[in-house]
């Protein structure tokens, strides 16, 4: 969420924690405070991500939260994603059409409530859908890929998740459905919210963007939750909504790497605002108009939060090769290399292999 808001690798920012904040300079060049200091009304909803205490002075709108919140609060029977639907809606009725906003809404769903009775519990009207339906089990759950995992892998964290939500059958499809009806409760807000921008005649002058923070394990490699570069893992949603492009350019699906980072530089340039120099990400406006600018083919992959539960990990993913190093013995790295061309499951670990040294050192 750091990086979301910086525009910063976790390098850079060095927010490894969820108690660490930004600095007041580093705070000052995120995306929020820079449109802020620009006039725009800016709000923010939902789960912060970055330090103790919450900023909120700093917005015009704020229902943010620290930690993880609750999809349903002491004494509350309205579903935590219908409450921020809710709050997204009264943010807009407060907007001003001679005045730019920026909303950052930063959603629970479909996120776990670790080590809850009910890890997933949906909002009461998504109760019984896909009751009936049976989800199919990842390929790689077989336990062949988590034994083939180091050590450290499969006494970590991920696998005590496991052992609680895919264990068996009946386990995974309880969890399964659950999460997808927390899904669902997401998409209907989201969808009010549109709604309402329409109604309310603010549609065709904003830009909406809808990704996530993390991918997901559903039990592939025998693990779950996030963390590792593993294209479960990696692979979040993007979606960009851009009421100026021609009829023709919209509903396109663009085959480019994207990352996190690139979402600060992103807005500011769609506000027509300078990109700080301290931001490394790149504005992926240019590839919503249909243009073809010079882009990334690899991108460098970290994971250094929690370390004594979360092995330690750093990679680089090429439009090609995944390479995977963890580091919970720095002085010996275990290694691991994928050819998602011919492996886009990640099945055969390459690293090993004679023929493989060179693309593994960065020679190929």
């Amino acid at each position: 969420r750091a990086s979301i808001l910086s525009g910063q690798y976790a390098r850079r920012h060095k927010i490894n924690d969820f108690a660490t904040a930004f600095t007041p300079d580093a705070y000052a060049r995120t995306y929020p405070m820079l449109l802020k200091m620009l006039g725009y009304r800016v709000g923010f909803i939902g789960k912060f991500g970055v330090g103790n205490k919450m900023p909120d002075k700093s917005f015009d709108y704020w229902r943010g939260f620290p930690g993880q919140g609750s999809y349903f609060g002491k004494g509350e029977t309205v579903h935590l994603t219908h409450r921020m639907g809710d709050q997204a809606i009264e943010f807009l009725h407060g907007c001003d059409k001679a005045k730019p906003f920026c909303l950052s809404l930063s959603f629970k769903a479909p996120h776990a409530m670790d080590a809850a009775k009910r890890e997933y519990p949906p909002d009461p009207r998504d109760e019984n859908l896909f009751k009936d339906v049976t989800f199919p089990m990842p390929k790689t759950a077989d336990p062949k890929y988590f034994l083939a995992l180091p050590e450290f892998v499969q006494k970590s964290e991920s696998r005590t998740r496991w052992q609680r939500r895919f264990a068996t059958p009946e386990m995974f499809h309880t969890v399964v459905r659950d999460y997808y009806r927390l899904v669902t409760g997401m998409d209907r807000e989201v969808g009010r919210i549109i709604a309402e921008l329409e109604r309310l005649g603010l549609a065709e002058d904003t830009i909406v963007i809808f990704t996530s923070d993390n991918g997901y394990f559903f039990g592939e490699h025998g693990l779950a939750d996030k963390w590792y570069l593993y294209e479960e893992s990696i692979r979040v949603p993007l979606i960009v909504v851009d009421p100026s492009l021609p009829k023709e350019q919209r509903n396109r699906t663009i085959d480019a790497m994207t990352l996190n980072i690139d979402l600060a530089p992103t807005m500011l340039d769609y506000a027509g605002v300078a990109i700080p120099k301290s931001m490394q990400g790149e504005s992926i406006r240019p590839l919503v108009r249909g243009e073809t600018p010079p882009w990334r083919k690899d991108w460098f992959y970290e994971h250094h939060t929690a370390v004594k539960i979360i092995p330690p990990s750093e990679g680089v993913r090429t439009t090609r090769w995944s390479y995977l190093r963890w580091l919970k013995d720095a002085d010996h790295p275990v290694e691991e290399l994928y050819d998602l061309q011919a492996d886009p499951l990640q099945e055969r670990n390459l690293s090993a292999q004679p023929a493989h040294q060179e693309t593994q050192i960065g020679r190929a």
